[in-house]
């Protein structure tokens, strides 16, 4: 059973501007999360250990082939070697001398100890060749994984540092952090909005693929009533809610500021990217544990190699040499690093498609799912009832029927009423007579007169006498999903008026996608009746619909699903259904933009409303998965080979660093494979 360990994003406020200082966004990926900041602070700037990187490698060159003239002093070639020596082990003793000050013995370390015993034999020139690859792998390694750090640092640039702030009739351009709530600012055509708010005057396309990861610009038009406060913004709706670090159409928006810049979605989503390492992937775990153990294990060989001249014929200095190419063949570096390459290279690649995933554990867990659990409202579904169906009865036309049913509504305030309203109107487009002398029947319906008539529109409970034929139609509507209600004027049954809350349009196709990916078992979990939920589930494809329950129920399905079937998603809104997403397998938020609560609830958060990022998201992890147990073995393979090769003398100290070094690059750069990450449309990859 999954524990909910994330941590609450509240513990420490943190602007976009202060994250985008940060060097390590995205976490600590390998052991050695605060030395890499001497990328910044070398004489050559960022890049000055790949330049001492080949500085080592030019005068190990320039001294081994100096090494062939005839009549040339040795000591020409031996001043290159040194001078590769210190450009090449400048770093690496740095490095290794932090570590151990701290107590720990780790890479650098047994690389020096490697490059100091090859010159205590006079292997000056392989001593050489193993600072130069090991430095230009740890100068590449850092390139490469800073590439999948910028991607995600990218996130801390989107938003502006200024916005223009509407105040005392002007207009004044102030910083971000200075902004306070309920701030009107002002946003230009083509230009990023400063902060997330509600659009109070003007009417434009956002492009909101920053943040949501939406390929189509949103439309956005101002709330109806501008002078209330909406920095509780939960109730605005899509279309009057703005984020910052998107970018604004080609007409002027007003915003109303709805939370300061430290709260902002953008700047909790970057805090929550910086927090990925939090959850640590089974194989990080299983990869850190090892090296807890392998390490002191390769030195105790290194010093019972030491000692292989008293019972093997052979001079120390053969025996030092073969401890010193062991040591080189037996460190861990591409172990190290093959799942944090991948896994920030995974996360990097999610975020860019608009899926926060909160760690390596989320993102392996989820490629492994054999079922996942659905909330059906507003994650199936749509969330909110439409117009579905108008029957006449009694040689009634259908447009007559809809057309009482909307004058009466018209005039009452319930959501079924506004849905019959707008399906109404959007059907008729003409003009409706109007109502008078509304009386609503709690919890049946509502009266009401037309030209005259009296309309009566309800439930079967608000009738007293109603023929077999249409109950029977009544039922059959309702075994569909659909709440159903009788018209009648006067005192005649005129039709029947159905609204349902209908499945999402990528509903079904998501479903199919994600079968295609292996998941067996899709599992619908909704409050509503069992007839309603079955209706649902044959339109888009569910292969279980399980109704009428309880927040405490749901939460005792994921239970036993999870007991049964092993790793369980809960896809839900993040609000109600957030018991049963801790206690899932991974914890998947729908629409998690703008709220805070789904943001810290799930595991994996899909920033847009919609459904089919979810594919996505499981494909991508799939992906991830599958190149972490690549890297693994490359890693552990390229081991397994020089060990017992320099243990038994066949291979030397280059030949040992030429495959130590290879198999680092190769796993950093497979890792970084995820980065380009395309879904084929099949869903298999």
């Amino acid at each position: 059973m999954k524990k909910n360990i994330n941590k609450p994003v509240t513990d420490r406020k943190i602007s976009v501007n202060e994250t985008a200082k940060d060097p390590h966004l995205g976490g600590s990926t390998n052991k050695k999360d605060a030395e890499q900041s001497h990328d910044e602070h070398g004489i050559f700037g960022k890049n000055t250990e790949l330049i001492f990187s080949l500085i080592c490698g030019a005068f190990l060159a320039t001294g081994f082939g100096l090494s062939f003239i005839a009549g040339l002093p040795a000591w020409i070639s031996l001043t290159c070697y040194c001078i590769a020596y210190f450009f090449g082990g400048f770093y690496t003793t740095k490095e290794a001398f932090e570590s151990i000050i701290k107590g720990h013995f780790e890479i650098d370390f047994l690389m020096l100890v490697a490059a100091v015993g090859a010159a205590t034999l006079g292997q000056w020139a392989e001593g050489a060749l193993l600072l130069f690859l090991f430095s230009l792998g740890h100068a590449l390694e850092h390139y490469a994984m800073n590439k999948a750090r910028k991607s995600i640092a990218a996130l801390a640039e989107l938003a502006p540092k200024t916005a223009i702030l509407k105040k005392d009739g002007g207009e004044q351009e102030v910083p971000i952090e200075e902004l306070k709530l309920n701030d009107i600012i002002i946003v230009k055509p083509n230009s990023k909005i400063s902060a997330d708010g509600a659009v109070i005057k003007g009417e434009s396309s956002v492009n909101q693929a920053p943040i949501t990861g939406e390929s189509v610009p949103v439309d956005k038009s101002p709330v109806d009533d501008p002078g209330k406060d909406y920095s509780d913004d939960s109730s605005l709706k899509p279309a009057h809610k703005v984020f910052a670090g998107t970018i604004n159409g080609s007409q002027v928006l007003e915003v109303k500021v709805t939370k300061l810049a430290v709260d902002s979605t953008l700047s909790r989503l970057v805090k929550l990217v910086n927090d990925t390492e939090a959850q640590k992937s089974p194989t990080q775990l299983f990869t850190n544990n090892l090296q807890k153990y392998y390490v002191p294990a390769v030195l105790a060989l290194v010093v019972i190699l030491l000692f292989a001249f008293v019972v093997v014929d052979e001079p120390f200095s053969q025996s030092f040499y073969r401890a010193m190419a062991v040591l080189v063949a037996a460190s861990p570096c591409a172990l190290a690093i093959s799942t944090p390459s991948a896994v920030l290279s995974g996360i990097a690649r999610a975020a860019k498609g608009g899926v926060l995933i909160k760690g390596g554990g989320p993102l392996e867990e989820l490629g492994g799912l054999t079922a996942i659990a659905f909330d059906k409202t507003g994650t199936l579904t749509e969330g909110k009832p439409k117009l579905t169906h108008v029957v006449g009865l009694n040689n009634v036309s259908e447009d007559e029927v809809l057309e009482l049913a909307v004058a009466v509504e018209k005039l009452s305030d319930h959501p079924l009423a506004s849905a019959i309203v707008k399906g109404g109107i959007d059907k008729l487009k003409k003009d409706i007579p109007s109502a008078q002398n509304l009386e609503a029947v709690t919890g049946h319906g509502v009266k009401a007169e037309v030209n005259g008539a009296k309309i009566i529109i309800g439930n079967q409970k608000l009738f007293k006498s109603i023929s077999q034929p249409i109950i029977e139609q009544v039922n059959k509507l309702e075994k569909e999903g659909n709440t159903t209600m009788i018209v009648q004027r006067d005192d005649q049954v005129i039709g029947l008026i159905a609204l349902m809350d209908v499945p999402r349009k990528e509903a079904a196709d998501t479903l199919k996608e994600l079968q295609l990916l292996g998941v067996k078992r899709m599992i619908m979990l909704t409050g509503d009746n069992q007839e309603v939920a079955e209706a649902v589930a044959k339109q888009i494809g569910i292969t279980d619909a399980w109704g009428g329950l309880l927040p405490d129920q749901k939460v005792k399905s994921i239970e036993d699903l999870t007991v049964n079937k092993g790793e369980v998603a809960m896809v839900g809104d993040g609000v109600n259904d957030a018991p049963a997403m801790a206690k899932s397998t991974v914890g998947i938020a729908m629409g998690a933009a703008g709220s805070d609560v789904a943001l810290e609830t799930a595991d994996i958060a899909l920033m847009a409303d919609k459904l089919n990022n979810l594919p996505f998201a499981i494909g991508l992890s799939r992906k991830s998965r599958k190149i972490i147990k690549q890297n693994l073995w490359i890693s552990l393979g390229m081991v397994a080979i020089l060990i017992p090769l320099t243990v038994l003398g066949i291979t030397g100290i280059g030949p040992a660093v030429i495959g130590h070094e290879g198999s680092t690059l190769i796993v950093v750069f497979n890792g970084l494979r995820l980065l380009a990450y395309k879904q084929k449309q099949t869903g298999m990859n």
